[in-house]
């Protein structure tokens, strides 16, 4: 019995070091337990990479003040639409590239992979141009401080100018992923992370020969970073040798993949967007508050997303496994897949949301120690780490559609959750009884919730299955 156990270990380890260096498993065939390990790992290192992006910035620019860590913050909050369309084009991208894998057909795979990526180009342009003229006026309008529209506008202007560098980490690290070589979206992040870290600090203090660019300097350092990863995922494509290998003949644009990624890309867009706008309005009712609340809500969250990105990577996986083994013709394959996926999701999240529960003063005061801060973020991060279990289903469960290229289903569900339920929720118990942030904390946790429970019920009836991609 324990020659077995330690075998059991053994054979654990080596799944491991696979995930960790790269695989060639087809996830199709592989023992399901297996898939999913070797998916979630470097999805998972994947999302604390891209999570380290945001905790970074934060960390420094605290050390600037209340108004500083609220400039990011509002920031991030008009950012998040960059976000929803990059995640809305990947999230196309995954449920296409995976089904031409499923389907053995790597060539129709890579063809749909440099569509995406003009794609991908072209949106970011359009948002980058007025994004970066207007940063002043879109400051304006989410009731920044006179000091942030005159003095800290830099950090927008950069960080919506310079979108493109998202917009293309996001839809290649889904090229990548979704043909089941997720350590290679692992390691590009990696890079991307090592120059921020190094830059952050530098640009924005003036260290060495460096200019002191404050909080400005956080938006350079991260772009770069973001930009160069951007490079060595172009190299990856082009020269890797990997599942995903793009040539000049790929290089014409085909309009037939182009309109199909864009139509499956409008619900999952749709999706984030409807997020998106929550997020803003939730930012707009707190700011009623003071620059000090926003910045507690901006650092809490900052954490959150810190440990909620793992567990996307957890869900990402759950929906490469959706799409792959949907193009293979194995529906319950791809329906038992997600089921474990949630439940792991759901111990995971469990256990951080505990712990964030107990001692969420712990982690805000890393951050920043400004009295009013630190009260506020500790309060919102206390309340909203009370969904976790919630969340860690339900994001299992929306990956699992759009997986399947039904990007419809979720986007009515977050209509429901985000925009009947959330938003006046939180306008309601905020303004209306005097709940103050607290009201819009509470909000939160409410409308994830009830989004999980819808999902679960709808994805029981099992439609999403016989979605054609």
């Amino acid at each position: 019995m324990k020659a077995s156990a330690n075998t059991k270990i053994k054979s654990l380890f080596r799944d491991i070091k696979e995930a960790i260096s790269g695989t060639e498993q087809d996830f199709t065939e592989v023992k399901l337990s297996k898939a999913i390990l070797l998916l979630s790992i470097p999805a998972v290192l994947e999302m604390i990479m891209e999570s380290i992006f945001v905790v970074v910035d934060i960390f420094f620019v605290s050390k600037l003040g209340a108004d500083a860590v609220a400039t990011v913050g509002i920031t991030e909050s008009l950012v998040t639409i960059v976000y929803a369309v990059s995640l809305g084009l990947a999230t196309a991208t995954t449920s296409m590239v995976s089904r031409r894998i499923g389907e053995k057909n790597p060539g129709k795979a890579s063809e749909t992979a440099i569509q995406a990526i003009l794609t991908g180009i072209i949106v970011s342009i359009i948002i980058g141009i007025p994004g970066s003229i207007y940063s002043g006026k879109l400051l304006e309008l989410m009731g920044a401080s006179d000091i942030i529209r005159e003095q800290l506008s830099g950090y927008t202007k950069i960080m919506l100018g310079g979108n493109v560098v998202i917009m293309l980490l996001f839809i290649i690290n889904a090229v990548f992923r979704s043909a089941g070589d997720a350590a290679i979206a692992m390691r590009v992040l990696w890079v991307g992370n090592i120059i921020n870290i190094i830059l952050d600090p530098c640009l924005i203090f003036g260290l060495g020969p460096f200019p002191e660019l404050g909080v400005t300097g956080a938006a350079v350092a991260t772009t770069t970073g973001r930009g160069i990863a951007v490079l060595y995922q172009f190299w990856l494509l082009f020269f890797g040798k990997k599942r995903i290998q793009l040539s000049m003949k790929h290089l014409g644009i085909n309009f037939r993949i182009i309109s199909k990624l864009i139509r499956l890309s409008l619900g999952s867009t749709g999706q984030n967007l409807i997020g998106t706008i929550s997020w803003i309005a939730l930012v707009r009712i707190i700011s009623v508050f003071g620059s000090e609340i926003v910045a507690g809500y901006t650092i809490a969250i900052r954490i959150v997303s810190f440990v909620l990105l793992p567990s996307w990577g957890i869900s990402n996986a759950a929906s490469t496994l959706v799409g792959q083994n949907l193009g293979a013709k194995k529906p319950d394959r791809a329906e038992r897949a997600v089921m474990v996926t949630g439940y792991v999701n759901m111990i995971l999240l469990g256990i951080v949301g505990l712990i964030l529960v107990i001692i969420p003063g712990y982690f805000i005061n890393l951050f920043i120690d400004d009295p009013a801060v630190l009260t506020s973020g500790t309060e919102c991060l206390r309340i909203i780490s009370i969904g976790f279990i919630a969340y860690g289903f339900g994001m299992v469960l929306v990956n699992s559609f759009n997986g399947a290229g039904d990007t419809t289903t979720p986007l009515k569900i977050n209509i429901f959750a985000f925009w009947l339920i959330e938003i006046p929720l939180a306008w309601i118990l905020a303004i209306r009884f005097g709940m103050n942030q607290q009201g819009v904390f509470t909000a939160i946790v409410i409308a994830e919730s009830l989004m999980t429970l819808t999902s679960w019920l709808v994805f029981r009836r099992g439609k999403w299955k016989l979605k054609e991609v």
